[in-house]
């Protein structure tokens, strides 16, 4: 039987997270005895208080045990949290050495949305692939710079830690454990139960970009301004460089530093959220969609499209269209 550590935060935390996680292992569990076999998960909510911790919502958890008392477990979830990511830090910073002794000791490690940011600061997301909400990424990346955030991914698996993308995401995360743990029976099972697709990895649709401008380079800024004014013309990064006078080579190393975007791929970000806008209207085709952003090659605006939200063009106008199309 496998030993699971659901963290209970102390503060204002995702109570999806830990009941949904809680109904589905159990779920698991009941199907197991169903089959004539033991239960395959002993879950255990644990909090570095025994008290109820939750200081914002209708509801609220009392962890079963102290991390202290914990001498051995094989799953460790941590669950999203909300508010001020810094406060939350130091108020569960008893958790980070908890985590980082565990996981020395075999535990694999869980985190859902947000939850990453508390792997990510006891240092074990450093040089390893990682995902946590895609409205938070600019914010992840400037705290935790040794990680590898893949913001499109729902979901990612390095070296015994795993993590979830943005929101409801995690439910994809424990259908993959649960196949890890369980098999693909059970796996497909649960996902038909829970109405959760399996198999599925990216969250890059649901991404919209704003563009990250609590920096406090001015001359950047004023260029993210004019890229987003005049996206639908054609905008060079020699333009940009003569706007704000700057040298090139100085200039896209800031550009890259302050918005975590290479000049391009900005310019391309902006085009493809303006055209997300239009086809979600679904007034127009996607040729004319595709030329009031500012493209003339249909190719060459399918392949930007498909890199950037894992969809087509028409797949997108198709899923998301408020008019029948």
């Amino acid at each position: 039987m496998k030993q699971v550590s659901i963290y209970v935060p102390k503060g204002h935390y995702s109570m999806v997270n830990i009941e949904g996680a809680h109904h589905m292992l159990n779920w698991v569990n009941g199907y197991y005895m169903q089959m004539g076999q033991s239960p395959l998960f002993n879950i255990q909510l644990v909090g570095i208080e025994n008290i109820a911790t939750q200081d914002n919502g209708p509801f609220s958890i009392i962890p079963q045990k102290h991390i202290s008392d914990v001498k051995h477990t094989d799953v460790i979830i941590v669950p999203a949290v909300h508010g001020d990511l810094e406060e939350n830090l130091r108020n569960n910073a008893e958790l980070l050495p908890w985590l980082t002794k565990h996981y020395k000791q075999g535990a694999e490690l869980v985190s859902f949305c947000l939850g990453a940011f508390y792997l990510a600061a006891a240092g074990l997301l450093d040089g390893k692939p990682c995902s946590t909400h895609w409205g938070y990424a600019n914010e992840f990346r400037g705290m935790f710079p040794k990680a590898i955030l893949m913001d499109g991914k729902i979901m990612t698996e390095a070296n015994g830690i795993y993590t979830s993308g943005g929101a409801y995401s995690f439910t994809n995360l424990l259908i993959y454990l649960i196949e890890k743990y369980a098999g693909r029976e059970v796996a497909i099972m649960a996902s038909k139960g829970f109405m959760v697709d399996i198999d599925k990895s990216s969250q890059s649709p649901f991404i919209i970009f704003t563009g990250q401008k609590t920096h406090d380079d001015a001359d950047i800024l004023e260029a993210q301004n004019y890229i987003e004014d005049n996206f639908q013309d054609k905008i060079t990064v020699e333009d940009l460089c003569n706007n704000s006078n700057v040298a090139r080579r100085t200039f896209e190393r800031r550009f890259k530093k302050a918005t975590s975007n290479t000049v391009l791929e900005y310019i391309q970000r902006v085009k493809i959220e303006a055209a997300k806008k239009q086809l979600e209207n679904g007034r127009k085709t996607v040729n004319e969609v595709m030329y009031d952003v500012g493209y003339s090659d249909t190719k060459a605006f399918r392949d930007v499209f498909k890199k950037i939200t894992d969809m087509t063009p028409i797949d997108y106008r198709n899923r998301y269209a408020v008019e029948p199309v």
